[in-house]
């Protein structure tokens, strides 16, 4: 069963189409790189799988479940990081883990649990009561990938996750969360606009004007459309038109 489905997606405002019978399928354990230039429905399409617009044509399945149907169990399988942060600054690191764990409703016996094991994953054992402004960057992206995780989702979307952070930061996050994919069979949904943040063997969602104008195989992708993926991306969001 995919981890996510998303099956002729559209999304419009007012007269303006913003995606247009997107449709793409997650495998369990697979680390997916959504690519797009600006305008290309990329925050659209994040706003309507996390349920901060309601679903105007299309179906989207987290699992077994449907997002329009049973909202609440479909997004139980989805953990989320946001490209703003999120963080209560001045909360330490297990402070904003355990609100967060509340606002869930995990039994409290779980919680600690839970917490414990996020953290060591995280590499945050150290740090858990620092309070997070006095945490980097990239160890605030640890602390919100620990706690997308503590409710055990099986889809993690991470937005922009490496905006703002430093080269060295920026790969330090990619691999973590790629370890994620190898290690827990998570599957990762990451949205970015940086082209050296993408595998030969991920796989590649581009968005251009709404439509979804190539999917499959990173290595596949850029063979098909010019050999690399920057001149492959290139002519694939050249034209005025989109294509299918």
């Amino acid at each position: 069963m995919s981890a996510l489905q998303v099956s002729e997606l559209s999304f419009a405002y007012g007269a303006q189409e913003a995606l247009r019978q997107v449709s793409f399928a997650l495998a369990p354990g697979r680390f997916a790189a959504l690519l797009g230039p600006n305008g290309a429905g990329k925050s659209t399409l994040i706003a309507l799988l996390t349920r901060l617009y309601d679903l105007q044509k299309g179906e989207i399945r987290m699992g077994e479940h449907s997002l329009r149907q049973a909202p609440r169990p479909a997004l139980r399988q989805m953990g989320v990081v946001f490209q703003q942060s999120t963080l209560d600054l001045d909360l330490s690191v297990e402070q904003n883990l355990r609100y967060h764990a509340a606002l869930h409703g995990l039994q409290r016996r779980e919680v600690s649990e839970r917490v414990e094991r996020e953290l060591a994953r995280q590499g945050l054992i150290e740090r858990r009561r620092e309070r997070v402004r006095e945490l980097n960057g990239g160890h605030r992206r640890r602390v919100e990938i620990a706690r997308a995780l503590l409710h055990q989702p099986r889809l993690l979307l991470l937005d922009e996750a490496s905006v703002g952070l430093d080269p060295a930061s920026r790969l330090a996050l990619n691999q973590h969360v790629r370890s994620l994919c190898r290690e827990q069979g998570i599957s990762v949904l990451w949205t970015t606009h940086l082209l050296d943040e993408v595998h030969n063997d991920d796989d590649l969602l581009i968005l251009h004007q709404g439509r979804l104008v190539a999917s499959g195989q990173a290595c596949d992708v850029s063979a098909e459309h010019g050999g690399e993926l920057d001149t492959a991306f290139t002519r694939l969001t050249a034209s005025s038109g989109a294509r299918q």
